[in-house]
């Protein structure tokens, strides 16, 4: 008894060999993929060390209108920022440039 596969039963075979085969490679390339969730975990690191810096930006800053403000002034810092601004010095300074 030999057993023959007749063309319809090829053809179904054929046609589920190709679906899993576009359906693993929707799963690795597709839009929602393997590949593309590495891309956004690699975005998140890269977004994360930026809000980072920035945040730590906006401590510095939030820091340097603390002691220019009314409530707590800094003579030095404001000597300094003055003297930056202005480009002006005491006559008993020398400048080092």
């Amino acid at each position: 008894m030999s057993k023959r596969l007749d063309l319809r039963t090829m053809v179904a075979v054929l046609g589920a060999m190709l679906a899993c085969a576009y359906f693993a490679m929707s799963a690795i390339q597709g839009g929602s993929g393997i590949f593309r969730r590495v891309q956004i975990e690699a975005e998140i690191v890269e977004m994360t060390r930026e809000r980072d810096a920035l945040r730590s930006e906006v401590e510095r800053m939030a820091n340097l209108t603390h002691r220019l403000s009314d409530a707590y002034l800094d003579l030095d810092l404001l000597d300094e920022r003055a003297r930056d601004v202005l480009g002006t010095m005491r006559s008993d300074e020398i400048v080092i440039r």
